[in-house]
């Protein structure tokens, strides 16, 4: 649906804001943060699906959000929306996105100029593919851009992407000033993202601002990243759960009264505690001073949408992310290797909740995960035939280990393809003077026994990863003792404790005594008594136990 343009759009005053993905688990948890120290910050700039419902069920802070907006306003920065990529978003999709928007009250909405999902499936980490700074890139991300403000209500505000391959021969600036040109729409400046591009290009930090319409910006974005080197390159890793270079602090004083039509700061602290965010917020409170200022207005995009043409070829851009063609073929090779061996981390990351046995086994090298990502199962997943990261492994393990022949493999695939089956019922709490397996353990049963296999995963990666801290590379012929143990299951059966985490399951191995002791309570609370003493000890200093 395309809604008629108005005139002018009239943004308020924001302010100093903290970005949150509204979940109570995360760090730092904003309207803790805020009550503990008023006036710290001014709103909360929360990312979530586009689907209202759907932010609703999935984020658990959202009532909080909702119940405080009116004395803690918010933004909207959306997930899953495309700003570059083969194909346009649904119009359902805008028509939520703009439900949305106007439901919690936010005078705009931006986002990343990316490509941030295919088939229905976000890319693993949200690691979006940045478009090439080309003539080809920039009519692309226009029609993108153009089309998504077509169907809003409120302005959409385009920001500079991460860069770690330099493609297309324009600065970032550049092509950010020429996409505000042609779309008329205001602009986000993160000054993480400027970073990158002006690293992985080899230029000075403050490279093209002054060229650059720096009263067209509303937003500016600071997190924390790391600088990694690569031979003669740098790479900024743009990783919110660093620290905030000092660089780029640095940066914001000196733009911030260049920024005439300012109308946002915002933090992205995720994951940083709420101590180390206070002392954030309160630095960035000193440049951002709490007051109130003017409603601002400015011409509304009246631009026609145009044609996507895909003439920026961005299937090849995925491919060449995920090692499907070789690095030496794109015009940046060394900075599309950067770029890859960042996702096959986050892949690798991603794919440690639910199969850290299987992974190891099969996936632990670079050429390993590149095997994966380079696969029919991966590429399925973002031509909508996959259901997820985790589905698309799983059929990709099972030809790697049937083709490797090892029953060792076989039998860790079938142990975590068992484990999420353990949860499916809920067990009955404990009445006083019972005892049973708390809230989030379950008890489980194998056909051979894993138990040293578990434990030689845990201690190779511990052993990989302090050697790699010494020496400065990952040794990985290492992982020939972890394929001896695979080779070697003991007999069965085999009963062991399982752990749900936050994200993914945990085999916890027992003595045979404990684990027989136990046993009986995977039907139900027992009386104390009936538990043995020796496994009742063992189980509550484990945390496997509740009481009433």
């Amino acid at each position: 649906m395309t809604r008629p343009a108005p005139e002018s759009w009239t943004l308020p005053w924001m302010g100093l804001g903290l970005s949150s993905n509204l979940s109570a688990s995360d760090v730092p948890h904003p309207y803790r943060l805020l009550d503990t120290a008023p006036g710290l910050f001014d709103f909360v700039e929360y990312s979530a699906p586009i689907a209202l419902e759907e932010a609703r069920a999935q984020a658990t802070l959202f009532p909080e959000m909702w119940r405080r907006r009116a004395d803690v306003p918010v933004l909207f920065h959306p997930v899953h929306l495309n700003l570059y990529g083969p194909e346009l978003e649904p119009a359902s999709a805008l028509a939520q996105l703009d439900a949305h928007a106007k439901a919690v009250g936010s005078p705009w909405v931006g986002n990343d100029v990316g490509w941030w999902h295919a088939g229905g499936q976000p890319f693993p980490g949200y690691l979006y593919v940045t478009p090439p700074f080309s003539e080809a890139g920039l009519r692309d991300c226009a029609a993108h851009a153009l089309h998504i403000q077509a169907g809003l209500s409120v302005p959409l505000v385009v920001e500079n992407p991460a860069v770690l391959a330099t493609r297309g021969g324009m600065h970032a600036l550049d092509f950010m000033a020429k996409l505000h040109a042609r779309t008329g729409l205001p602009l986000l400046l993160d000054l993480g993202h400027l970073f990158s591009h002006q690293l992985s290009a080899g230029l000075p930090l403050r490279t093209g601002l002054d060229g650059f319409p720096l009263d067209q910006v509303v937003e500016i974005h600071l997190a924390g990243g790391v600088v990694t080197r690569r031979g003669p390159r740098s790479f900024y890793v743009d990783d919110h759960t660093q620290p905030v270079r000092e660089e780029l602090f640095e940066l914001l004083a000196e733009v911030l009264p260049r920024c005439k039509r300012l109308r946002a700061v915002t933090f992205e602290g995720d994951g940083h505690p709420p101590e180390v965010a206070l002392a954030s917020l309160r630095r960035l409170r000193a440049l951002v001073p709490k007051e109130a200022r003017p409603p601002l207005e400015i011409p509304a995009s009246r631009e026609p949408v145009p044609a996507l043409t895909g003439e920026s070829r961005p299937w090849a851009l995925f491919d060449a992310g995920h090692g499907v063609t070789p690095a030496t073929e794109d015009e940046d090779p060394e900075g599309t290797r950067a770029d890859r061996d960042f996702r096959l981390a986050v892949v690798a990351e991603q794919l440690d909740k639910d199969w850290p046995l299987t992974r190891l086994l099969l996936a632990a090298t670079p050429e390993g995960l590149e095997s994966f990502t380079r696969s029919r199962e991966y590429r399925a997943l973002f031509d909508g035939l996959g259901k997820s990261l985790s589905h698309a492994f799983a059929s990709w393990a099972r030809k790697r280990a049937m083709a490797s022949q090892s029953d060792g493999f076989a039998a860790a695939l079938s142990l975590e393809m068992m484990l999420p089956h353990a949860f499916l019922q809920t067990p009955p709490a404990p009445a006083p003077g019972q005892v049973a397996l708390a809230e989030d353990v379950r008890l489980g049963s194998f056909p051979a026994d894993l138990t040293e296999l578990v434990f030689a995963t845990r201690a190779l990666r511990r052993h990989l990863t302090g050697r790699a801290w010494a020496c400065g590379a990952m040794e990985l012929s290492g992982l020939e003792a972890l394929a001896q143990v695979a080779a070697r299951p003991g007999p069965g059966p085999w009963r062991f404790a399982i752990r749900r985490r936050a994200q993914g399951f945990e085999v916890v191995t027992l003595p045979p005594g404990v684990a027989e002791g136990l046993w009986a309570l995977g039907d139900g609370p027992l009386p104390v008594g009936d538990v043995p003493p020796g496994a009742f000890a063992e189980g509550q200093a484990r945390g496997l136990l509740r009481r009433a």
